[in-house]
């Protein structure tokens, strides 16, 4: 049997004459940038998420980078951010010229550790970026505190949250603005690149929409320096036929989910934070004998992933930072221990009993 860890080929025969249909509609109109088709996404994801303003971008590394920058925050500012999460994170804070400050993270929810988080503040710290790493939530209740007490912007990087939730709120709308990925492999996929910034500020949703657009309110009339990144409407319009799905798409990821925790129960997942929902972007196992495990499984025809094998502060590009092996012990563990098993909507509950029984067989269990 061969299981591959994400099969969109699936996907795509349950929706492919919606999303023909969709995509026939933006020929038929010949609109293809800022046209009614985003407008309608954007208005539809907001009312999904329950918050006012969302800005299409071309993808959700733009969406952190013009996010922070809109928020003025720049050369001399210090932003802390989880070192575990995929590097677009701590990108787009050095992209805008500022510092990442890192913090380890809780050795039980592999999400950003909040007494770390503490401790790093300081008179630079312009903002938190925390990650809502593999579609569950972090502790933002308490980063919503810490923010307000120290007057800071809080930055959510939701893109692998689409759909999850604290306490019946969606991720990505607790800070001053959210980030989400629309990439193909996402819980609510393109055809292609897509990401979108959402906001509860006007004023800031006004500064996106221009910065996104070559810094133009109108057209050849430049207000400031911009950037060239807009969702486009045919993948607007794939988004928004996903969308209509995408509940059902993740509960179907929590129930596959239930069954790999019930028959792999000697190992260790994630935990999930009481009165939250995850969307169970990724599901990760702590392993021994990773390696072998992931090798063993491949044999099989099943293709597990790693997210992520090395840490951001141990990445070579960021080495001039000054961090070393040992300042972050509980990411640097979990990065040699975890494994993605495979996960979507149309994984079929034979192949997660089979993933789960070699997994199983391996371990002698």
């Amino acid at each position: 049997m061969i299981v591959e860890f994400v099969d969109l080929k699936r996907q795509y025969a349950t929706i492919n004459k919606e999303v023909s249909k969709a995509i026939s509609n933006v020929l038929s109109r010949q609109t293809f940038v800022l046209g009614n088709v985003l407008e309608k996404f954007e208005s539809s994801f907001a009312s999904y998420l329950g918050i006012s303003y969302v800005v299409g971008v071309d993808n959700g590394t733009d969406g952190l980078n013009l996010a922070l920058e809109a928020l003025g925050i720049g050369k001399g500012d210090e932003v802390i951010t989880p070192v575990n999460s995929f590097i677009s994170t701590t990108f787009c804070i050095t992209n805008a010229g500022a510092t990442p400050v890192f913090v380890d993270v809780d050795p039980d929810t592999h999400q950003l550790n909040i007494n770390q988080v503490k401790k790093k503040i300081s008179k630079k710290t312009r903002a938190i970026l925390p990650v809502h790493l593999y579609g569950a939530a972090c502790d933002i209740e308490s980063l919503v505190k810490i923010c307000k007490k120290h007057r800071i912007f809080l930055v959510e990087d939701a893109c692998q949250a689409q759909g999850s939730s604290y306490k019946r709120k969606k991720l990505g709308t607790f800070g001053v603005a959210g980030v989400f990925s629309f990439y193909p492999g996402k819980n609510l996929g393109a055809y292609g690149n897509g990401g979108a910034i959402v906001t509860k500020s006007k004023s800031l949703y006004m500064k996106l929409l221009k910065l996104r657009n070559f810094g133009q309110q109108k057209r050849y009339y430049h207000d400031s320096v911009g950037h060239n990144s807009k969702l486009d409407d045919i993948q607007a319009a794939v988004l928004s036929v996903k969308l209509r799905h995408l509940d059902d798409w993740n509960k179907k990821r929590n129930k596959l989910a239930e069954i790999y925790k019930k028959m792999l129960k000697d190992l260790k997942f994630p935990k999930i934070l009481k009165d939250s929902k995850s969307n169970f972007h990724l599901l990760i196992i702590e392993c021994k004998h990773r390696s072998k495990l992931q090798a063993y499984l491949l044999k099989k025809g099943i293709k597990a992933q790693i997210h992520y094998p090395v840490p951001i502060h141990l990445q070579k590009c960021y080495k001039r930072l000054g961090y070393k092996k040992g300042d972050f012990p509980v990411a640097e563990k979990l990065a040699s221990t975890i494994l993605s098993l495979p996960i979507y909507p149309e994984l079929r509950k034979k192949e997660v009993e089979y993933i789960a029984r070699e997994v199983n067989n391996f371990y002698g269990t």
